[in-house]
């Protein structure tokens, strides 16, 4: 059952669904608010998990996320999961790097890495920010720049990003640059792949990889920047 779905900003939704299931840092799941049509649930990373409840951040940008932004509280939705594999808990010192709805799960991450450095990058509007406040050492807001720009990744023993497809190969670029450059700082990328099933049968959420085809619903949607091959 939907207990709230408030609208952040144009487009953007804060949505708290009742429920005692649980789940993992980058794991999602599969949400669905309607009958037979649209045939496909929608997939909906972990934004945040309570004892009674489990939030997510979506943005509109189809038929299902636009039902979803119609739903109000009272209002019934179907939850399958959580699926995936997500973050890994890690030591030492930890940056978590945001683009857009990108922030979604990387709050859940805060919440459980304390002492982590926050970066949270917009295209032209922020949200959602304040909430990260008290859980980040430091926290870093970019409006209408390039968040990647404001990260020594040699600083870092781990990093976590999600974003669009570019930010993530730039975010693998900085690695190499840095791994290069003597650091060991491990990169760890949350992919947007497309996903149907959310099991790993349909094979839609294909993802190319050193070692071959593996699935972003199954293997992922969490991969080591290291063992992603991205081709644009």
């Amino acid at each position: 059952m939907v207990l709230s779905n408030d609208r952040l900003t144009d487009g953007v939704y804060h949505l708290k669904v009742e429920t005692n299931s649980g789940g993992k840092m980058g794991q999602f799941y599969m949400l669905r608010a309607w009958g037979a049509y649209p045939i496909l649930s929608r997939p909906l990373s972990i934004h945040e998990v309570n004892e009674d409840s489990i939030e997510f951040l979506y943005h509109v940008v189809g038929e299902g996320t636009e039902i979803f932004s119609r739903l109000t509280p009272g209002d019934s939705v179907e939850l399958e999961g959580p699926f995936g594999t997500g973050f890994p808990l890690v030591e030492g010192k930890v940056a978590l790097i945001g683009g857009g709805i990108g922030i979604a799960p990387l709050y859940y991450c805060a919440k459980q890495l304390p002492g982590c450095d926050v970066f949270l990058g917009f295209s032209r509007e922020a949200y959602r920010t304040e909430a990260f406040r008290p859980l980040a050492a430091e926290l870093t807001v970019d409006v209408g720049g390039f968040i990647l720009d404001r990260v020594d990744f040699s600083q870092y023993d781990h990093i976590f990003v999600c974003g669009p497809h570019p930010m993530l190969k730039a975010a693998q670029l900085k690695g190499i640059a840095a791994e290069e450059a003597g650091s060991k700082t491990k990169v760890y990328l949350s992919l947007e792949n497309r996903m149907a099933c959310g099991i790993g049968a349909c094979l839609v959420c294909s993802v190319s990889c050193r070692d071959g085809q593996r699935k972003a619903c199954a293997d992922g949607p969490v991969f080591l920047s290291e063992e992603v091959i991205f081709h644009d």
